[in-house]
């Protein structure tokens, strides 16, 4: 598994990512960025990651609507995504994460329709572009979060990955622990955030290791599951923040590293191990 940070793509942004000893880091592209911009500066970000040892583990595009109230795709929010895959593909970044919003004119039955639809054209685009598409977890413009839709769409689409973040499920008072054990072999991306509850409310989004998080029981179903990807932290503290923030960010970088097995990790094999 690789450690890595959300951050931006500026030379400075792969330099810090660089100081803090990760070597990977995750673009977070939102709705109102322009993604043809970002798409424009892609030899530049590949030369910092090559300069910096940074690799681009992730691209995603969260808040934006891809679907119209009729389910038909939009075909903006399809040129957007398909940008962000090229640039993807072109600095060797292995995942984009996207969403499906959902319509109130339709059933369940057929927004789901709809998604499929909407993750198999890009799956389909992305095919030749060594880039796997991931729908997160996280309820921003997409109902394709939790088991209710999954049994449905990624049934229906044995390529399309999940963007997994624990905060979310906590956030609806899900199962985080089923969700990993259950569906942990269909991620492609995680995320690190903390996250604290207090009398059935989100009260922040502390730096892992100092939040309500069983971490070692998520690693351990990680690990069951044979993921190796990446483990991205995402600073989302509204309390954790400045010089605060940046210790805590070190804290975190320390806590889930002790968790991590290094890839040449070698032990001589005892006869009396079970």
């Amino acid at each position: 598994m690789i450690l890595s940070i959300i951050n931006g793509w500026d030379e400075g942004h792969f330099k810090y990512v660089a100081s803090k000893g990760l070597k990977g880091v995750e673009f977070c592209i939102n709705y109102y960025r322009d993604s043809a911009e970002v798409l424009a500066r892609k030899e530049s970000i590949k030369e910092y990651s090559e300069k910096y040892g940074v690799k681009v583990v992730s691209v995603g595009r969260w808040g934006m609507q891809r679907l119209d109230e009729n389910g038909e795709i939009i075909p903006e929010a399809l040129a957007h995504d398909k940008n962000l895959i090229d640039l993807a593909s072109f600095v060797g970044c292995p995942v984009y994460n996207v969403g499906a919003n959902y319509s109130e004119k339709l059933s369940y039955c057929d927004n789901c329709q709809a998604a499929i639809k909407y993750f198999r054209t890009l799956i389909d685009y992305a095919a030749d572009k060594n880039v796997k598409i991931a729908v997160y977890n996280c309820d921003w413009a997409n109902f394709v979060y939790e088991e209710k839709a999954w049994s449905i769409v990624l049934d229906a689409l044995p390529e399309l990955g999940i963007k997994y973040d624990i905060s979310h499920c906590i956030r609806r008072n899900g199962n985080y622990l089923r969700e990993m054990r259950d569906r942990g072999d269909r991620f492609y991306h995680f995320h690190i955030k903390g996250s604290l509850m207090i009398d059935g409310k989100s009260f922040d989004d502390p730096p892992a290791g100092l939040d309500q998080t069983n971490w070692g029981a998520a690693m351990d179903l990680l690990y069951c599951a044979n993921y190796n990807g990446a483990l991205s932290i995402e600073p989302h503290s509204r309390c954790w923040k400045g010089k605060k923030g940046q210790w805590g960010v070190d804290f975190t970088i320390k806590y889930i590293s002790q968790f991590i097995m290094p890839d040449d990790y070698e032990s001589e094999e005892d006869p009396y191990m079970p």
